[in-house]
């Protein structure tokens, strides 16, 4: 694996497969989220309980999942960056931030949104939620100590070394609403052996987690590509893309 991988350190390399994986990823994530997201929000039944207000979950859920997702994805890039002094996965760790607090935010949004029906409140500093919060601040952390210093490579290993600090968050999240008796509810679609939720909402749930997850890859990638291009603007193999995207251009 890390022979495969090894070739695609170098910037020229790993440009060139984010080209390649792009479409695939792109078309992918269209197509399942559309179908997930139909599915989920005019086809499954509504809850005896919650009616049709229980379709947020399926922005919520995904989101909130692929906000610890996104961030494991960018500890293990700060990771390989600062153990084996790989340039290209320092640029992974800033192109991947800015995807993982969105997704953090829309998670607590849609939270709070469906927390004043069912809870009759937007916003308690509840377990789950007082950490998820930490994890925004945690991706802004990332995201602002990076752009604060003016050596990239020097700002890269920074960021990756709160990265990999933060990572202590991620069990917190997911174990809060065991460990502390909580107003967020517990583990639904987690419990593989019984997942508390019927096959016919869980399907599409699963589908949009799958196509909000192709979806992040999508756009990190895309936004590794404009780091990579914006840090080595003027290496010989930028400027060659250059000349030859003008040449097609004409």
């Amino acid at each position: 694996m890390w022979k495969w991988l090894h070739p695609y350190a170098k910037s020229e390399q790993a440009f060139r497969l984010c080209g390649r994986l792009l479409p695939w990823l792109s078309i992918s994530a269209v197509l399942i989220l559309g179908a997930g997201t139909v599915w989920g929000l005019a086809f499954a039944p509504s809850d005896y309980q919650q009616g049709d207000s229980f379709r947020i979950i399926y922005i919520h859920v995904p989101s909130a999942i692929l906000s610890m997702g996104v961030y494991s994805a960018m500890a293990i890039a700060a990771f390989i960056g600062l153990v084996w002094q790989i340039r290209t996965a320092t640029m992974a760790v800033a192109a991947i931030a800015p995807v993982g607090a969105v997704l953090t935010f829309i998670a607590l949004f849609t939270g709070a949104a469906w927390g004043k029906p069912m809870w009759g409140t937007w916003w308690v500093w509840d377990a789950r939620l007082t950490s998820e919060l930490i994890l925004l601040f945690l991706y802004l952390g990332v995201m602002a100590l990076y752009q604060s210093f003016d050596d990239k490579q020097q700002g890269g290993k920074a960021a990756g070394v709160m990265a990999l600090v933060g990572v202590v968050n991620l069990p917190i999240i997911h174990y809060s609403v065991e460990w502390w008796n909580t107003l967020h509810q517990g583990a639904t679609i987690t419990k593989f052996g019984k997942p508390s939720i019927a096959p016919e909402m869980l399907w599409p749930l699963l589908l949009c987690i799958l196509g909000l997850a192709l979806a992040s890859a999508a756009i990190s990638l895309y936004r590794f590509q404009s780091e990579l291009m914006r840090r080595e603007m003027h290496r010989p193999w930028v400027k060659a893309l250059a000349e030859q995207e003008h040449t097609h251009a004409v």
